[in-house]
């Protein structure tokens, strides 16, 4: 999922970086091409939140003993 959104933000910055080419100036589709990276941007740092929360409760769990007599 991850490398989904990182696959698509470049996508979205090669496209933001073509319509500077073609146009030398920042134009209304750059803005909402800009508007797109930051939602992903938000969703790449909510899942890798996501991921470093599963991590760290799998470290953090005690490992369970009982003690059979």
């Amino acid at each position: 999922m991850i490398q989904d959104l990182y696959k698509q933000k470049t996508s979205l910055e090669l496209s933001w970086e073509q319509e500077h080419n073609a146009h030398g100036k920042y134009t209304l589709n750059m803005v909402r091409i800009d508007d797109k990276i930051r939602e992903i941007i938000t969703e790449i740092k909510l899942e890798e939140g996501k991921v470093a929360d599963r991590e760290n409760a799998i470290k953090n769990a005690a490992p369970e003993v009982s003690i059979a007599t």
